[in-house]
Order: C-alpha cells, then structure tokens, then sequence
C-alpha cells in the first residue's frame, strides 16, 4: 500500500509522512479501536511504532484491554471510563485532565469524533488520525480517509498512522506469558495441545454465524474434546452445540461462553490444538497466536480481514469456482440474510472444515 499523505497542519505547514518527527523519548499515547479484532489489527502498527523508540501508552475500553496486555511492546495500557454511544464529554475532560502533560504524539486509530476529543483535551501537541466526522481541527497529522470501496485491508489502514511507506505485509502478532497460559490451563483442567475451540459467534450477526448444527456435527468427529469460547450473550449459542454433542458423548463439549475473562480466553486459545471460527474477534486473536485454524466466512470478506496467519484456512463459498448456482449475492456485510437463505454458510459442510483441520 502506497502511504496516504497527511493534510497540511492548522498553522499551514506541509507534513508529510518523512516529517514526522522522531525521538527515543517520545511518548505516545495510542487510542484503540472498540473491536477485538480491529485491537488485534492494529499491533503492527504499535511494533513500527515501538522499533523507532516511542514509548507505548495505549488506551482502550475494558473488554478490548486484554488484547493489548498480550503485546509486549506496549507499556501501560489505560483502561477507559467510557460505554458504547455518547460523548460522555465530562468523563473525557476528567481523564485528559489526568493525563494532561504526560505525551508527546497521539495515534487515534477508529474514525470518530469523540475518540479525537481525548488527545486534544489531554494536550497533546501531535495528534494522527484519518478525516472523518469532522475531525480536521482536532487532528495535526491528517490522513486522507479512503472511500469506502478503496480502503485497503485494516492492518495496513492502522499500519499507515505510523507514517511509514511499506505497511502492505504487516502481520499481528501476540505474546502471552508462558505462565500466565499454564496457570489458566491448570485452573480450567486442560493440557497444551489436548483440545479443541469453536468460536461459534459473531457480534455482528447471523449472517457471519456458520449453524450450531454444523458446528456440533463438526464436534462429534473430533476425538479431543471441544471447548466453546464465547461471551454470556453466547451461551445460549454455545449450548445449542454443546447439548446434543454431550448427549451422545457426555463431556465432550465444554461450554465456557461467559464463564471467562477475555485474558482467560486468550490463554486457551494460544495453547489450543486448532480453532474454529467465524469472521470474527477471536478468529483474529487466533491469528495472532499462530495456532492451527479454520474461518468460516459468510456476509464478509477475507479480502478485507482475513486471519492473517500461515497456519489458517480460509473456507468462503463466494470464491469456491465449483459451487453452483454462484453466490451472486456474496459479499453483502448485511446482519442477517436480505434473501433469507445464507446459502454462503448453510452450505458450507462440518466435512469440509474437518479435512483442514
């Protein structure tokens, strides 16, 4: 990806991404996106960052947090005060107040108004992020935000905040103590390599969600047992797979929706066996351990986020030349099906993701 330019600055002065200035001592302070997986996207960006000898501070809303903690060349990670929707402007002006004074540069990865509100409020005198919902006046480094159907792929749309030129070929990566994965493992009586995981949501909607039925049939071929990872609002999901599997193999299936900590979640990830998903935050959590793993796509598309990993499989019927009638339709990014059918995950067989595996 070639780099987009940033705008002149308010003063007039022209800045281009070579002008960006550099320093060892340089604080910076990074505002995250609210989604698993764009967090995940982004550490490519905060390892070019790191490499030239900023010192990371990277702030983030609760739930996101863990996956940052898992990135050793973050610093301190500033969990927000802040809920989904609003501009909650008094917690804002109490935080930059807190922090006023202790950056250099702020690096504002989501696109929105308020996320630009915290860097300004905190002082901090440079301040990179792309244009969108007007923004100019916050911002003193400013990309040009690419329309809609030319934005490249997320990682190298964050990567491109740091100003450099080659971002095309980042790859996200994490790192967890390797004690922090035992104690996890122990605590939930599991052994390295000796199971498992289905991540069989997606926050988005039914439309990225392959059928628990699939998911089940899926599980009652393997011979290690199958962990379920998921949030509370999943359980019930996760227990639609989980049920008829236990009933014909008691405690085959392990049903861990809502009962751990997203850290937890991360820990049984990186030691798991293999992993399937859908298009969603832990297919890129996943991603960004190495581990074995099957995506199952549907509405979305692995052109824009894929699992970018050398041991993932891809399983999209949209680009599958032997499927027939062709997905014409595919991708729509709608939450749920326009045609009713979602053919493009229906038909997508628990055998073709057991052959990958």
């Amino acid at each position: 990806m070639r780099p987009l330019p940033y705008e002149r600055d308010r003063q007039g002065t022209a800045r281009s991404a070579a002008a960006v200035p550099l320093s060892s001592a340089k604080r910076s302070f990074i505002i995250a996106p609210q989604w698993i997986g764009d967090a995940v996207m982004t550490e490519p960006l905060l390892r070019r960052l790191y490499a030239r000898g900023e010192r990371l501070t990277v702030g983030a809303l609760p739930w996101v947090a863990p996956v940052y903690r898992a990135m050793p060349q973050v610093a301190d990670v500033i969990e927000f005060p802040f809920a989904h929707g609003g501009l909650q402007l008094r917690e804002r002006l109490r935080l930059g107040k807190q922090i006023n004074g202790q950056f250099d540069a702020a690096y504002i990865c989501p696109n929105s108004l308020k996320s630009a509100l915290l860097p300004l409020l905190a002082g901090i005198p440079e301040r990179v992020g792309y244009l969108g919902e007007a923004r100019v006046g916050l911002l003193t480094h400013r990309l040009k935000n690419p329309a809609k159907g030319q934005r490249p792929p997320m990682v190298a749309f964050y990567s491109a905040l740091s100003g450099d030129t080659d971002t095309a070929h980042d790859v996200p990566k994490l790192q967890l103590e390797s004690s922090d994965i035992e104690t996890t493992l122990h605590k939930l009586g599991l052994s390295r390599l000796g199971y498992h995981v289905f991540a069989p949501g997606a926050e988005y909607g039914d439309a990225k969600r392959w059928p628990a039925s699939h998911f089940a049939e899926l599980a009652t071929q393997l011979e290690l047992p199958v962990l379920l990872l998921g949030s509370g609002k999943e359980a019930g999901l996760c227990a639609r797979i989980a049920d008829p599997v236990n009933a014909g193999r008691p405690g085959h299936c392990i049903n861990l929706a809502g009962k751990t900590s997203l850290t937890e979640a991360l820990c049984v990830i990186a030691a798991t066996k293999s992993i399937v998903t859908n298009d969603s935050g832990l297919m890129h959590v996943a991603a960004g351990f190495g581990v074995r793993q099957v995506a199952v796509f549907g509405s979305s598309s692995p052109l824009h986020t894929p699992p970018l990993n050398a041991h993932a499989s891809v399983l999209w019927l949209k680009n599958n030349p032997q499927y027939q009638p062709p997905l014409d339709c595919a991708p729509c990014f709608e939450r749920s099906c326009p045609h009713g059918h979602t053919r493009c995950l229906n038909d997508i067989r628990a055998a073709d993701v057991l052959q990958l595996l």
